[in-house]
């Protein structure tokens, strides 16, 4: 089994991350050989109100200093069992939580689901599968209009239980958002 615990300093941060992923129920490690990750994520395509753009997470602000880039629609982990509609309004609530008064509306009908089996960017050397679940969203209190902007989120601050893990943790500062034309945009 996977632990922080034993090597203190030694940890690799990644480990770390890992642990908590798992240990939040936000991830699953398969019992086979090599082992295989599993992660249930929604996808939240935040459109203006005329359709006409996406809002892309242009880049992450990272508490080691290190900038990570996206650009890619709002996007989070789902806890195991969460249905989509959930996942969707936590996601926006987490990430987009220092813009005040937002309403999120999902498109009726608009939930896609796909399977990836594809590298992880936080664990390279673990397999992972990513079972996408993307939806359609308007955010009421949301301008389209404001062009770029930064939210911060306090990532990891519900984690109770995991005491002293946490701190050794990377994670995410700052989101960095922009509105872009949809009719500029490919496979989001």
């Amino acid at each position: 089994m996977l632990s922080p615990h034993g090597a203190s300093n030694k940890v690799p941060r990644m480990s770390t991350n890992l642990w908590i992923e798992l240990t939040e129920g936000e991830s699953k490690i398969s019992d086979t050989t090599p082992p295989i990750r599993t992660v249930n994520c929604a996808v939240v395509r935040i459109l203006s109100q005329d359709n006409k753009k996406i809002l892309l997470e242009s880049h992450q602000e990272l508490s080691d200093g290190s900038t990570r880039q996206r650009s890619r629609p709002l996007s989070e982990k789902m806890k195991e069992g969460e249905k989509i509609e959930d996942a969707a309004s936590r996601a926006v609530k987490e990430e987009l939580g220092g813009v005040r008064n937002l309403v999120m509306k999902i498109v009726p009908d608009s939930c896609e689901i796909k399977e990836e089996n594809r590298e992880s960017g936080s664990f390279p050397e673990l397999a992972s599968v990513y079972v996408v679940h993307t939806v359609d969203a308007h955010v009421e209190g949301l301008a389209a209009d404001v062009g770029e902007f930064y939210t911060e989120e306090e990532e990891y601050k519900d984690c109770g239980g995991l005491n002293g893990v946490v701190e050794k943790a990377v994670h995410v500062k700052k989101h960095y958002w922009k509105w872009v034309d949809l009719d500029h945009v490919v496979g989001v």
